[in-house]
């Protein structure tokens, strides 16, 4: 309860006070003997004299120092003494085990301590009048527990008190808290007088006869029940055990238990077999690498031998393909010479006499039939090249003299026909058109695109694409050139060619002897009258003879 209740009259009149309305205690003004509380009495007179003040040379001086330290001792000592760690227990008469113990609280003389609810108690407890209080308690400089009172309180008597501020209790004195407000022994009643209220109707006593003797019965079933309980529990006691609901539950577990084994037993045995039939098959696979290991290593071997006979032959195989390059690039460059144009603009440039200029040119002066055969010479000898050089061009040229093609697979053309046209022209269009221009220009610059191709093949940066006559004439001469001397043609050439695919076509023709005299007729004829004709510079050499 708090000590700042509202002033009240208590609810329950003093001859119906029973332990059930008890609800916690307090203890106040600890004291654990009466001549430590006259002690400390008589200090605390003492502390109420005016005492002098020692001056700064008398404070300094040993003897005010000991005194100090004396009184402060003593202080401590006397305040040592009234605080203690406190316990109580209740009691009912004279019985040794208390119905209840409270906790412990520590150091301190005013003690308030957890409330409690005794209405679960037995009735014995719960509708007596009377209670046993002990105190115990203990200091530090004593570690044993101290009895320091026993009060036997009788509820009736006590006295029903509004507040426990601004009282000075004397030494151990107990406050009770029931359910209506404050109570102690040391204090005389204090009770307000009763509120004038019109009178309200209660139960009669026929019904509280009723309830109390319905309260008896429920004490009486529950008391029974006890019994019950208790002889039952007597009765199993002095039974033997029944073990067989525990041995068939041990057997049921001992049996999942046992079965729970054998699949781990039969999974282990199950990988066990498959590790079995791993290792087995990977100790064959170790034997047949061992033995493809070995019979690797004789081969190499055996083999070893003509390795750098191998090697050899495959510098001098290199080296003879690069002569036969630099041979071939150089007749190229004579087949198709590329010289500098005169009184024209840098980097300008004929191929066998044809001027061809850049990718930049005046359409309105450009000779139309001129421009398409330099550019049919470009490809065809851009053609050449990629077959001299064994690299294939990205845009596979079609050299048809001065209507030459150019053919894109790989670009994505903006054409909304389902197949659109690939083939790109590098001759200028008839009319003017401005599709056929455009397609033109394209075609020029896949020309300027493989000459660029070829040009990395063999590690040449080009500096501008556009510059296609240039550009070819720098490969030419990085291709032919060279320190030593190029190699001679082998012998047949042309010649040779020409006779061997002449005697295919006439063994085809006719039957064997008439194809024999026609062969050799017709041999004759083509050997006199085939003669294919490369243009150059004012050069004409005569393939067939």
């Amino acid at each position: 309860m708090s000590s700042l209740a509202e002033l009240r009259r208590p609810r329950v009149a003093a001859q119906n006070r029973k332990l059930r309305h008890l609800r916690g205690i307090s203890l106040r003004n600890l004291c654990l003997s009466v001549e430590s509380s006259d002690e400390r009495l008589e200090a605390e007179k003492h502390l109420q004299v005016l005492h002098h003040l020692p001056s700064a040379e008398e404070a300094a001086s040993p003897s005010a120092k000991q005194r100090h330290e004396t009184r402060h001792f003593t202080l401590r000592q006397l305040v040592d003494a009234s605080l203690g760690d406190v316990f109580f227990s209740l009691h009912l008469d004279d019985h040794v085990e208390p119905f209840y113990v409270s906790e412990m609280r520590q150091r301190s003389a005013n003690f308030d301590f957890r409330f409690f609810d005794l209405t679960l108690q037995p009735p014995v407890v719960s509708r007596s009048s009377h209670v046993i209080v002990r105190v115990w308690s203990t200091t530090p400089d004593r570690p044993e527990w101290v009895f320091v009172l026993e009060h036997v309180v009788h509820l009736r008597r006590l006295n029903f008190i509004r507040s426990l501020v601004g009282r000075r209790f004397p030494p151990n004195a107990l406050v009770f808290h029931l359910d209506d407000g404050l109570y102690s022994l040391d204090f005389a009643a204090e009770i307000a007088d009763a509120k004038q209220a019109p009178a309200v109707a209660s139960s009669s006593y026929g019904s509280l006869m009723k309830l109390a003797n319905l309260e008896a019965s429920i004490r009486d079933a529950l008391e029974t029940r006890d019994d019950l309980l208790s002889h039952i529990e007597a009765v199993l006691a002095q039974s033997p055990p029944d073990a067989t609901d525990a041995a068939r539950e041990d057997v049921a577990r001992a049996e999942k238990y046992v079965a729970k084994q054998r699949r781990a037993i039969r999974q282990a045995e199950s990988r066990r077999h498959q590790l079995r039939t791993s290792l087995a098959a990977r100790r064959a696979a170790i034997v047949r690498g061992r033995e493809a290991q070995a019979s690797a290593e004789a081969d190499m071997a055996a083999r070893r031998d003509g390795l750098a006979a191998d090697k050899t032959l495959l510098d001098r195989t290199a080296d003879q393909i690069h002569g036969q390059r630099r041979r071939i690039c150089s007749d190229l460059a004579d087949i198709f010479p590329i010289t500098p144009e005169r009184d024209a603009a840098p980097l300008s440039f004929r191929i066998c006499n044809l001027p061809l200029p850049n990718s930049r040119y005046d359409a309105t002066t450009a000779d139309e039939d001129v421009l398409s055969a330099a550019l049919g010479l470009a490809a065809l000898l851009a053609r050449h090249l990629q077959l001299y050089l064994s690299y294939p061009l990205p845009y596979p040229l079609c050299p048809y003299g001065s209507r030459s093609l150019a053919r894109d697979d790989i670009s994505h053309l903006p054409d909304s026909s389902a197949q659109p046209r690939r083939e790109f022209p590098l001759y200028l269009p008839r009319g003017g058109s401005t599709t056929g221009q455009w397609r033109f220009e394209y075609g020029w610059f896949l020309l300027n695109k493989d000459i660029e191709a070829l040009c990395a093949s063999q590690g040449l940066r080009v500096v501008d694409i556009r510059h296609s006559l240039p550009n070819l004439k720098y490969l030419l001469y990085v291709c032919s050139a060279g320190s030593r001397d190029l190699p001679e043609r082998h012998r047949g050439g042309v010649k040779g060619l020409w006779a061997g695919s002449l005697r295919g076509m006439v063994r085809a023709v006719g039957s064997e002897d008439d194809a024999t005299s026609a062969a050799h007729s017709s041999w004759d004829d083509a050997l006199s009258d085939g003669k294919l004709t490369l243009r150059t510079d004012g050069l004409r050499e005569d393939v067939a003879g």
